[in-house]
């Protein structure tokens, strides 16, 4: 048994996304092994070699491979009839075939077995790099296509913009900035609609891993029967009704982040194999005796106090501190209500196109009213009752006040405004709120300080009227 490794190589000299592999070369003949290590080595990050089935699955049990090049005559098991029980104990990476004997019965047994490729010897290098690469973008590909199903299957149309001009928003952005470009363990905690699941992906959008997946979970979604299986995968027959191996949330998020929404659901037993997850940053699916190493960034979110959970022993201690490396907190909107006319803009702009509707004109007695209120479920609340304000017509006041008639008529009654007016209460609200300084507005307003200057002079403004 063998191992060789070699110093990542820039994409010019290597293929590239090959530096985060690591491949298992089974064959009983020493020159085609020495041929694929030395091939292989210099391209990848890591190589391992054995000469029969018995001595590469005896590494797998305690190694992780994520592509496993197989000759299918070996000493002892085939490779076929390995390749089989790979897959059946639930092995999920790709597999290449190789032999220098095959007709048509054992090229499709190989691919029922699970192959991913089929190659005959002798072969060039050029072959196998490209049979390689193929298998690479086949898993590369899978992982996407998993993720950005999840994404459609839970999207909202949701925009990923923190929206508002107030101190506690400038504050959030602020942090924002600061956490994103690290890869620290992240724990954001706020009421239920304070956009936790926003912060988090502006964080991914903005930090290293932006080009990796964004998998998001919902532990208060998932039934704690299943929870362990849906962040860390299973082998076949792991329990009643696992008819085939299934790879977990864990996997899909490789490169990328895994956000834990609602965290404190989780039962105490899943804590303890989050905590040990996090720790060795190794995973072992359910009835798998396989590890598979982790290279993931992890954040976790909570509308309840962690420290006020374990204080009343339902959430671990030491999982709380793995978790709280960066704490953010998101303020919930009755303390930044002057950015509920932003907000109001911003899901306007958001929801009419999409429902194919026009936006509405919104007085600006309703506007007060919408401040009035004190918004129990934040940001999450006052976009669905501008949706749903928009599929019926008008501003739906009375579902903020029920029973109460005077609010609900004098909304009705109250003279329209439309966008371009709200929009200018706004930047008027947010220059008044920074004494006029027009280089700090346009910078919360996201506009050029020459932008904001042509809107105030279009509304009979001049620069007098205000500060800098």
């Amino acid at each position: 048994m063998d191992t060789s490794s070699a110093p990542l190589l820039s994409p010019d000299k290597g293929l590239e996304g090959w530096p985060d592999w690591s491949i298992l070369v089974v064959d009983d003949e020493q020159g085609m092994l020495n041929f694929l290590v030395k091939t292989l080595a210099p391209r990848c990050h890591f190589v391992m070699s054995a000469t029969s089935a018995e001595e590469g699955a005896d590494w797998l049990h305690g190694h992780h491979a994520d592509l496993v090049i197989l000759d299918i005559s070996l000493p002892g098991k085939s490779g076929v009839a390995w390749l089989k029980e790979l897959r059946e104990q639930g092995f999920s990476g790709e597999v290449i075939l190789i032999t220098a004997f095959a007709d048509l019965d054992t090229a499709i047994e190989a691919l029922r077995a699970g192959a991913s490729d089929f190659i005959l010897k002798p072969f060039r290098v050029p072959q196998i790099l490209n049979a390689v690469k193929h298998c690479f973008e086949r898993s590369r590909l899978r992982r996407e296509n998993f993720v950005l199903r999840r994404a459609v299957a839970s999207s909202n149309g949701r925009n990923q913009a923190l929206v508002g001009a107030s101190e506690a928003m400038q504050q959030l952005r602020a942090s924002v900035a600061r956490v994103a470009p690290v890869d620290s363990t992240v724990l954001l905690q706020g009421e239920s609609g304070t956009g936790k699941e926003l912060v988090a992906r502006t964080l991914h959008a903005n930090g290293p891993r932006a080009n990796g997946p964004f998998v998001p979970l919902n532990c208060a979604a998932v039934s704690p029967e299943l929870m362990e299986s849906e962040l860390f995968g299973h082998a076949r027959g792991a329990f009643t009704g696992a008819v085939r191996a299934r790879e977990g949330l864990f996997h899909y998020a490789q490169g990328g982040t895994l956000f834990l929404d609602e965290v404190a659901e989780l039962p105490l037993p899943i804590q303890a194999a989050l905590l040990r997850a996090i720790e060795d940053l190794k995973i072992r699916p359910v009835g798998s005796e396989q590890l598979v190493p982790l290279n993931l960034r992890i954040m976790a979110a909570s509308n309840r106090r962690l420290a006020d959970e374990v204080a009343a022993g339902r959430f671990r201690k030491d999982l709380y501190f793995r978790l709280q490396v960066v704490e953010l907190s998101l303020p919930p909107l009755r303390e930044h209500k002057v950015d509920i006319p932003a907000l109001v803009q911003h899901f306007m702009e958001q929801l009419a196109p999409a429902l194919g509707v026009a936006p509405l004109a919104i007085s600006a007695q309703e506007l007060d009213y919408l401040t009035q209120y004190d918004w129990p479920g934040n940001v999450r609340e006052l976009r669905n009752l501008i949706e749903r304000s928009l599929i019926l017509g008008s501003l739906n006041v009375s579902a903020l006040y029920p029973g109460d008639p005077v609010r609900s008529a004098g909304a009705e009654a109250g003279a329209p405004m439309d966008l371009a007016t709200l929009e200018k209460q706004h930047i008027l609200s947010v220059l008044d709120s920074v004494q006029g300084d027009k280089t700090r507005a346009a910078e919360l307003l996201g506009v050029s300080r020459r932008t904001l200057e042509r809107r105030v002079a279009e509304w009979g403004h001049s620069s007098q009227d205000f500060g800098r």
